[in-house]
């Protein structure tokens, strides 16, 4: 049996979210979003949504970008991975 296939984005891609899960770090949520501004100068702050772990260890941060592309897209998910605080982006 095959596997259906994933569909596909159509580019340029408003409201994108990325999901960004990692450390509860003070500075998490100005980091995650100073990284994907690098790729993404039009995202904005204010939209970014926030959510802490139960125990508070961990916190979940998605931002909503214009997506242009697959190369945006890999090279914010190299960027955010690089960094320390980052566990998984999804």
């Amino acid at each position: 049996m095959s596997q259906p296939e994933a569909p596909k984005i159509e580019f340029p891609c408003a409201n994108y979210p990325i999901k960004v899960v990692g450390k509860g770090e003070d500075d998490y949520d100005r980091v995650i979003f100073d990284i994907i501004a690098v790729h993404a100068p039009d995202c904005d702050f204010a939209r970014l949504t926030a959510r802490d772990s139960k125990n508070g260890r961990f916190r979940a941060v998605t931002v909503y970008i214009t997506a242009t592309g697959i190369d945006q897209l890999q090279q914010i998910h190299t960027d955010l991975s690089a960094h320390d605080y980052v566990h998984m982006v999804i």
